[in-house]
Order: C-alpha cells, then sequence, then structure tokens
C-alpha cells in the first residue's frame, strides 16, 4: 500500500508540474512582450485553467503530510529555503494574475505582469532545486534528521534549477501556441522551438554535471534507469520541437508535458526503493516504506481518496473539454 501511495504522491505533483508549469510559462513569457494587448491575450488564454492547475499542489502537499508525514519532516527541515521559494513564488503568481487587472493604469498592470513574471521565475527555481536535492542525496543522520540546508547549494542543484524554468518558458509557450487565435500562434511558434532547443541544452547541461557529480552518482540506486529516462525528457523536447516546425501544435504541448512528468519520475525511479538517500551514514538513508504512515493509516486516508480522486481527474477533464479550443475576441477576461 506505501508503493500505491508513492505512485500517487509523484502522480499529484507531476501533473501540478505539468499544469502549474504552463502558469509559470506564460508567466515567465509576460516579462519579454511589451505589448499591453499580448500579455492580456496569454493570461486570457491561461483564464479558465489557473485557479484549478494548483489544486494538484494541495492534493500532493495532502498526501505528503497524511501517507508520508516521516518524509514531510525531514523534506521540509533539509530544504525549506527551496521549499519557501517556491511557495513564494506560487503565492507571487496567484496574487499578480488576480490583482493586475484591479488597477486601470497601464504602469500599475505593468507592475504586477512583473511580479507575476518574478513569481513564476522563483516558483520553477524552487521546485528544482527540491527536485535535484533529493537526487544527489541529503545529510540525514542516524538520529533521523537531516543536518543544515548548504547540501541544496551545489553545481547540480543550480543546473536542475535552470533546467526546470527552460522546461516552464518551452511549456508554456508551446501552450500559447495551442490556445491563441491562428495567427498570433505563428507569431509565437518561433519562440517556442528556440525555448524547447534552449530547454533540451539546459537539461543536457544539468544532465552531464550530475554525471560528473559523486554525490549523484553515489546516490542513485537505480543509475541506468535514471539516464535512460534523462534520454527520454531529450527525445521529448526533440519531437516539441520538431512538431512546432511543422505546426503540430496538440503534439508538442503533450511532447512539453511529458518532459515535465518525466523528472518526477526519474526521482523516483533512480532512488528507489529510497526516498531519501543519506550521503553521511548509509544506514541512516529512508525508504518508502519506512517514509509511509502505519497501514491503518493509510486504508483509512485511501477510503477517502476512493471519492476524491475520481472527482478531480473528472475535474480536470472536464475543465479542458469545456474550454478546449483557440480563444478569440469573444472570450471572457477572469483576469
Amino acid at each position: 500500500m506505501a508503493l500505491a501511495w508513492y505512485a500517487l504522491l509523484g502522480l499529484f505533483f507531476a501533473g501540478y508540474l505539468v499544469l502549474g508549469g504552463y502558469d509559470y510559462g506564460v508567466g515567465l513569457l509576460l516579462a519579454r512582450d511589451g505589448d499591453p494587448a499580448r500579455r492580456r491575450a496569454a493570461l486570457t488564454a491561461l483564464g479558465p485553467f489557473f485557479l484549478g492547475n494548483e489544486v494538484w499542489l494541495v492534493a500532493a502537499v495532502g498526501i505528503l503530510f497524511g501517507a508520508f508525514p516521516m518524509l514531510e519532516g525531514e523534506l521540509l527541515a533539509g530544504s525549506y529555503p527551496a521549499v519557501a521559494t517556491a511557495l513564494a513564488g506560487v503565492i507571487l503568481v496567484t496574487t499578480g494574475v488576480q490583482l493586475r487587472s484591479r488597477p486601470t493604469g497601464r504602469w500599475a498592470r505593468t507592475g504586477w505582469d512583473r511580479v507575476i513574471a518574478v513569481g513564476s521565475l522563483l516558483a520553477a527555481l524552487g521546485w528544482g532545486v527540491v527536485l535535484a536535492g533529493l537526487l544527489q542525496g541529503v545529510p540525514r543522520y542516524t538520529d533521523g534528521h537531516v543536518a543544515g540546508v548548504t547540501h541544496l547549494f551545489t553545481p547540480f542543484a543550480a543546473a536542475v534549477a535552470l533546467a526546470l524554468v527552460a522546461l516552464v518558458a518551452a511549456h508554456g509557450a508551446t501552450f500559447l501556441t495551442l490556445r491563441l487565435p491562428v495567427a498570433e500562434a505563428d507569431r509565437l511558434r518561433p519562440l517556442a522551438r528556440r525555448l524547447a532547443g534552449a530547454a533540451i541544452v539546459a537539461v543536457t547541461a544539468a544532465a552531464a554535471v550530475g554525471l560528473l557529480s559523486a554525490r549523484v552518482r553515489d546516490a542513485a540506486q537505480q543509475p541506468l534507469v535514471g539516464v535512460l529516462l534523462g534520454v527520454a525528457l531529450v527525445a521529448a523536447l526533440l519531437l516539441a520541437r520538431a512538431a512546432l516546425g511543422r505546426r503540430r501544435t496538440a503534439v508538442a504541448f503533450a511532447a512539453t508535458a511529458t518532459a515535465l512528468v518525466l523528472p518526477v519520475v526519474l526521482v523516483g525511479a533512480t532512488l528507489w526503493p529510497y526516498v531519501l538517500v543519506s550521503t553521511v551514514e548509509p544506514g541512516a538513508s529512508l525508504t518508502v516504506a519506512d517514509a509511509a504512515a502505519s497501514a491503518p493509516t493509510l486504508r483509512l486516508l485511501g477510503w477517502l481518496a476512493v471519492p476524491l480522486l475520481p472527482a478531480l481527474l473528472g475535474f480536470q477533464a472536464m475543465c479542458f473539454w469545456i474550454f478546449r479550443g483557440r480563444t478569440d475576441g469573444r472570450a471572457p477576461v477572469y483576469w
């Protein structure tokens, strides 16, 4: 049962990266476009999905607290600067999107757009460092606690954080090519292709830094699986770039979404059967089974999840179906 909940935790966090990822990608793009009408159009394309996307993060955090209380405690203790940075970014993006249309002045709205861009950057950087911190191991001692946070400040963590920024930027641009009117989408397609190329470079650089890092090599329990998933990530980005060149925006969006799922799968599969690998005392490493709550607790949570999981998935599917297609001049302005 612990494995099922671990998979469910991965599902919800990966879903959050995919759905919140294009929120942050669009937010990053607001910083480069000086045309207020185009920034307004980008937020209109994002509008009906925005708040629903954050539900996936709430669900992931709920599973972490309920099903893996030991992991929650050690993850927050050992990664709190990265987690705090990510959550500050989420708050800034949510606040900026909902308040940017309240003032009527152009400069005030531009200021809120910058808040959204900064928040998007912080969120991507923070979650990237969290994933890197897990993959390179943590200084956990036999007393059951992670000592300090200096393990987060490594070249590998910085490389992964920048790679995640590149991934969400490419994902957000691809989302806009799928949602905006054809003429505007055609204008953005070259940018989306360049961002996909930049993401390939960033991911490849992060992989190279990881392969050269003794900490990452020592922490990896299934290194071959990690390498294969890294290759699959680059292949997904290559597919996205090729699909954008052929105007197959739906295929490109599916490919960039896959590219954001794979980092979560890579971390979980590479560390298996551990969830936290100690870099100081091997006996202090924490397995998935050890990190999970008791069997009665997991069974009780299972009864609660039975009605909630289909409801959440059904809501997301309904949202995509109702608001499918491109926006036009009649699209409602949400934010």
